[in-house]
């Protein structure tokens, strides 16, 4: 679990909720004022609907379900993936390229399994460098193609949210004979707006900023076990290996007692 993203969005909500509650004296009427079903109609029909438009469905439904991925990451373990790349390293240095077989098939890893098994056949190093180099170009093609949904949506929002205000605006200067009708009338012209900010700068531009994030982080640990898998196939001591590796990370990912943050590392 991501702890992060569910705080923030928690804290959030809370912010909202006390921010009205507490300009409304703590009256709970206050909350469902705010509440204004044409105006959630706009924003989150018309968000929805003129993000269809642009994507096929099935994509923008895979997009929806992502949001998860925000909540539960996959592993990008980097270390892990180096000392999983340095214990393959030793049993091939030990028994041999092709004893690395038996372990790539008990392999939860679907990329790495990929990779050793290609070492093991044979492959020019070349060619098993260009076969996970395209599949990691893929890979962020799909994760940039989810993320551009998800932007897509957040810039959306508040032009729908404005469209509501219009609507409002139009509907209210044409009953201007009752002036005590003014005031509550640009009040629910404004909710529109509101929405359409809630939904850009609490839910749609938050969830693609983590998920670049994410695709940043699985893709260097993917960098790390393509540069390992090649170094195993080249026959390069394991400690080489590792440090060739760890030049990858941060000296704050890095580990062990004998790294040295640099300035501006964490």
């Amino acid at each position: 679990m991501e702890l992060g993203s569910l705080i923030g969005f928690v804290v959030g909500g809370l912010c909202i909720i006390v921010a009205i509650l507490i300009s409304g004296d703590w009256a709970p009427t206050s909350l469902i004022s705010f509440v204004d079903a044409p105006s959630i109609m706009v924003v989150f029909g018309g968000t929805i609907a003129a993000s269809l438009i642009g994507v096929p469905l099935p994509k923008y439904l895979g997009a929806l379900k992502a949001i998860s991925k925000v909540f539960k990451p996959p592993n990008a373990n980097h270390a892990e993936a180096i000392n999983q790349i340095i214990t393959l390293a030793n049993l091939a240095r030990k028994e041999g390229i092709l004893a690395l077989e038996e372990s790539a098939r008990a392999m939860d890893d679907a990329f790495l399994q990929k990779g050793v098994m290609l070492i093991v056949d044979g492959t020019d190093p070349e060619l098993v460098r260009s076969i996970l180099e395209t599949e990691l170009m893929y890979i962020d093609g799909r994760h940039t193609e989810v993320r551009g949904i998800w932007e897509n949506m957040a810039s959306l929002a508040p032009a729908w949210g404005m469209k509501g205000t219009f609507i409002g605006l139009v509907l209210m200067l044409q009953d201007m004979d009752d002036p005590n009708a003014i005031g509550p009338a640009m009040a629910v012209a404004l909710i529109t707006s509101f929405y359409g900010a809630v939904v850009a700068n609490y839910l749609c531009g938050p969830v693609a900023a983590k998920m670049k994030i994410f695709n940043s982080e699985e893709m260097l640990m993917k960098e790390v076990l393509i540069e390992g898998m090649l170094s195993i196939q080249a026959g390069e001591n394991p400690r080489i290996i590792e440090e060739k590796l760890k030049a990858f990370l941060s000296p704050g990912l890095r580990g062990g007692d004998g790294d040295k943050k640099e300035a501006g590392d964490e």
